[in-house]
């Protein structure tokens, strides 16, 4: 966001092909026909994602552009941090960030994936059956997942691997103690007026799908196997010989929080940037304008609003609290570092925030997990020095 001279940045792009347009993976809006036209991505595939990039233009909205990436950072979470990618943007010439959502790319629920129809390359012989990305196969309308498209070996999204090759990845994780209150508090009264999303779905906890992904690409060379601030390797996962090494990059959004200077640091060392201290505030007007045009297209996502919120809730005053959340101009360590409590004291704040079901259903949520979540932490950037607790 403050490296305009250098990246062309995207945020969250590829919600639009996995929520609404005619390749989606996600049954949330399956029903809701209205609400998918009015989103303006009805028509975003995978493909018009990915053109967009080279094309260097913005959100596709009903129309798309033209190509491919260079820097992009997916995440499980619901606050997230981008990754990198290779190529340049022939339109404006400088690298491509993208700032995403695994699961975007993964169908949920642990189904078999196969290549989006619009990035199918393989040619059909006469007589078989042919996707279409209007939700039409062989003259049946249906919901467009599962595809009529042929799956990769061990790939688990829906992108074909030559295309993941052209991107450098990292990854962030936030502990689902935290995230999954978060994102459950998105989905009911009053918030969920605001967000749009109705109902609360495990599945886009992500983690499961971000360890697939990562073990994927770990095992293909594209990542590793050295690991980011922790100079060792993970070699056991390699199925091939490397040709290019990439450092395995994982960023806890705790540490983020508690040491930004030099979690930022380790970041642009992986992926070839510069670092520079003006990366950590967004002053200007025009900063503060770009940020509100990115994070406008999901609103009441990205808000810590649960103190202000809940303030203003009461009085009609939802709509108007968004804005005032997102006049952060800096991103400084915490004055202390979050101390973990007992499962016997979230359950007792979480039945208090949420009631005695929707505590129920986070406990289960987050315990359902942990586990994902712990095996990616070993993979975490080890900080040389950490912002001591005032």
């Amino acid at each position: 966001m403050t490296r305009n001279h250098e990246l062309t940045c995207y945020h969250e792009p590829f919600g639009d092909a996995f929520y609404y347009g005619p390749e989606r993976l996600s049954s949330r809006y399956e029903n809701d026909s209205k609400a998918r036209e009015d989103c303006g991505f009805s028509q975003s595939t995978y493909q018009t994602i990915l053109d967009q990039f080279d094309g260097g233009g913005p959100e596709v909205r009903s129309t798309p552009s033209t190509a491919a990436p260079s820097i992009i950072s997916f995440s499980k979470d619901f606050f997230r941090f981008p990754t990198p990618v290779e190529e340049v943007s022939k339109a404006s010439g400088k690298r491509v960030f993208v700032k995403d959502m695994i699961y975007y790319l993964v169908p949920p629920d642990g189904n078999p994936p196969s290549i989006a129809p619009s990035l199918q390359r393989k040619k059909r012989g006469v007589g078989t059956s042919s996707a279409s990305v209007n939700g039409t196969t062989n003259g049946t309308i249906k919901a467009p997942y599962p595809y009529d498209t042929d799956a990769e070996p061990k790939n688990p999204t829906v992108i074909p691997r030559d295309v993941l090759g052209k991107f450098h990845f990292t990854f962030l994780i936030r502990h689902p103690r935290s995230s999954i209150p978060s994102f459950y508090r998105c989905t009911i009264p009053p918030l969920d007026e605001v967000t749009g999303f109705y109902n609360f779905m495990p599945s886009e906890a992500g983690y499961a799908e971000l360890r697939r992904v990562f073990d994927y690409l770990l095992s293909q060379g594209q990542v590793g196997p050295k690991i980011a601030g922790q100079g060792k390797s993970d070699r056991h996962m390699l199925s091939h010989e490397l040709t290019q090494e990439v450092e395995v990059c994982v960023i806890d959004a705790d540490d983020l929080l508690d040491n930004p200077t030099e979690v930022v640091k380790a970041f642009c060392t992986n992926v070839g940037l510069d670092y520079d201290p003006k990366m950590l505030k967004w002053e200007t007007e025009e900063e503060q304008q770009q940020a509100r045009h990115a994070f406008e297209k999901w609103p009441g996502f990205h808000d810590d609003v649960s103190e202000i919120y809940a303030a203003h809730a009461s009085k009609g005053h939802a709509k108007s609290v968004i804005p005032q959340v997102m006049n952060s101009k800096e991103l400084k360590p915490r004055e202390h570092q979050k101390k973990a409590k007992s499962v016997k004291d979230e359950d007792l704040e979480w039945v208090k925030k949420y009631g005695e079901e929707g505590a129920k259903i986070i406990r289960k949520t987050v315990e359902a997990n942990m586990e994902d979540y712990e095996y990616l932490k070993q993979y975490a950037i080890k900080l040389s020095s950490r912002v001591l607790s005032v």
